[in-house]
């Protein structure tokens, strides 16, 4: 049975307080974003201390982390930003099974200066895709040192956005140390967002093998090709809700197949957790229904 959970970041309160709010609202896991108000990675307040304290508070909910966030631009064009970023991402692979779990998740990036999510013709490039996958090498590599996997998740606008070259990263880094983070939604732009079915079926015919955790949002066409954000307290990633002509918003409200994608998820992975996201607190009654609702009618 695929359990569902949701992103911790979505809760904008200190750790004792998101932990509360997500056992009231019945979830059964959760994504663990470090960006609680008395603990907050991208300030530098986490330690190993701090990383065990917030994995026993979880386990003592009974409410398991499945994978740890760590959302961040490899690619961007300011050498001081990129090698930050980097480091980031190697510090969370360096806590994580302080934290609970042996999953360490990101996008790529772009190259773009001023967005993590807007499409740059570099992106598409050889070179851009060389010294991405350089990047992403030396990162796994980092990760296999701390007995982490690295699950990439694939964005349309992103130097890896596209099922063909996740497929091509994945041949040609060759490692038990990467995997693959399943959102549907994220490989969808103006091109085949009129061929729903068709783009799910491809992305589960190619890369169901690679999957090891689900996401649950939606996507749409947008009313503008401009860069879109929800007005909420939570990190960029989590207000973010779609660029280039399509919006990305929660589960239900665009015009994703759901009971396809279930059906796809289901018989590729019957037990793989499913995170909630893109919304903000007032909805995720809604969308956790929409979900679940889909899940009992589909049998998984």
């Amino acid at each position: 049975m695929i359990g569902v959970g949701i992103f911790t970041g979505y809760f904008p309160y200190s750790i004792a307080e998101t932990i509360r709010r997500i056992k009231a609202l019945d979830f059964n896991c959760v994504q663990l974003d470090v960006s609680f108000k008395d603990c907050d990675a991208t300030r530098g307040e986490l330690d190993a201390q701090k990383a065990r304290l917030i994995r026993d508070s979880f386990r003592d909910a009974n409410l398991p982390i499945i994978g740890v966030s760590a959302y961040t631009n490899f690619v961007h064009p300011d050498p001081a930003r990129r090698a930050a970023n980097i480091r980031y991402f190697k510090m969370m692979c360096d806590y994580a099974h302080d934290l609970g779990s042996p999953y360490v998740c990101s996008e790529t990036g772009t190259y773009d200066p001023d967005s993590d999510w807007v499409w740059h013709d570099k992106n598409g490039t050889e070179e851009a895709y060389q010294e991405t996958l350089e990047i992403i090498g030396d990162l796994v590599r980092h990760a296999q040192s701390r007995g982490v996997t690295f699950l990439v998740e694939n964005y349309v606008n992103n130097v890896i956005g596209s099922v063909d070259r996740i497929l091509r990263l994945f041949h040609d880094i060759d490692s038990p140390n990467i995997a693959l983070l399943c959102d549907p939604t994220n490989y969808f732009d103006m091109g085949n967002i009129g061929k729903v079915d068709e783009t799910l079926k491809d992305v589960f015919d190619r890369l169901a093998h690679s999957m090891v955790i689900a996401h649950a949002k939606d996507c749409k066409v947008a009313e503008s090709t401009a860069e879109l954000h929800a007005d909420i307290d939570a990190d960029e990633s989590h207000t973010f809700r779609g660029a280039g002509g399509v919006e990305l918003p929660a589960a239900g409200l665009g015009v994703l197949n759901y009971p396809l994608y279930m059906e796809l998820l289901g018989a590729a992975h019957p037990n793989i957790p499913l995170i909630i996201e893109h919304l903000d607190e007032g909805d995720i009654p809604r969308a956790k229904a929409f979900v679940d609702g889909v899940l009992k009618a589909k049998g998984v």
